[in-house]
């Protein structure tokens, strides 16, 4: 194959098979160990609901017109989301990097583009995996249907996505796993429990409530509180946009990222 020929199959057009096969070997890294990407989210996302719904829910009464356990599992699910779509990236790409097997991925002929959208695929993948086990248990435990069915599904794939492009980067600038866990304590957990998960940003005096809004993730949970119950914080499409914008700026640093083979190539 020509010179000229291998640049046009990589950036003149989608490398399709080598985009499929990045995403299915991602897919299959979480399903492989389900007991630790399915059940071990589902328990957690459970004593999450029983304890708060044992030691505040009794006296705290409704949030929004909504009981307060019903209230907070949808921002349960959609946390649980994304979190999970941030490890799958991030521990995909940092494990590759220490076990020094990241060049199996970088040889093969796919574009940086191509490299972030099968990451992402399988942080999409994750995420879905996730949701749909905990949005039956809500269903079958609580009585809550989604309202808006479509809608959630609509955040809980975009903010996978854009939780899986943040994996992205913070596992290619991420060196060693004691750093990927500095970036997942003092980054995505704050900004997913300062999120409106356990309580409405309207009872937040002014300040922290404008900054509650300058969190992305803030939208996802608050959109997925939409679809599941039909009341928000925000305009869901106001938060779809938002979402969709931050999702964007972030795989293109991770696709500038790929391209230069920043902390990837020695």
């Amino acid at each position: 194959m020509g010179r000229s020929e291998m640049g046009t199959r990589r950036f003149g057009r989608m490398n399709w098979l080598g985009l499929y096969t990045l995403a299915l070997r991602e897919v299959q890294r979480f399903t492989a160990i389900w007991m630790q990407t399915l059940v071990a989210p589902l328990v957690t996302a459970g004593l999450f609901l029983v304890i708060f719904t044992i030691a505040i829910g009794p006296t705290r009464g409704d949030v929004m017109g909504t009981p307060f356990t019903s209230f907070i599992a949808p921002g349960l699910m959609m946390m649980t989301v994304i979190q999970n779509s941030f490890a799958n990236t991030s521990s995909s790409i940092i494990g590759s990097k220490v076990q020094g097997n990241i060049v199996d991925t970088l040889m093969p002929p796919l574009s940086p583009l191509e490299l972030v959208l099968g990451y992402i695929a399988g942080g999409v993948g994750r995420g879905l995996f996730v949701a749909v086990p905990i949005a039956l248990g809500i269903w079958l435990f609580l009585g809550i249907v989604p309202q808006h069915p479509g809608l959630m599904l609509a955040f809980i794939v975009m903010g996978s996505a854009m939780m899986g492009a943040m994996g992205v980067v913070g596992g290619i600038v991420a060196q060693k796993f004691d750093q990927m866990a500095a970036i997942t304590n003092f980054v995505v957990t704050p900004l997913a429990f300062l999120s409106g998960t356990f309580y409405s940003v309207e009872a937040l005096p002014a300040g922290l409530r404008e900054i509650t809004h300058a969190n992305p993730v803030f939208y996802i949970i608050d959109g997925g509180r939409y679809g599941m119950l039909g009341v928000s914080d925000s305009a869901p499409w106001l938060g779809l946009a938002v979402i969709t914008a931050f999702t964007l700026a972030v795989g293109l640093l991770a696709w500038d990222l790929f391209r230069r083979g920043y902390r990837l190539k020695a």
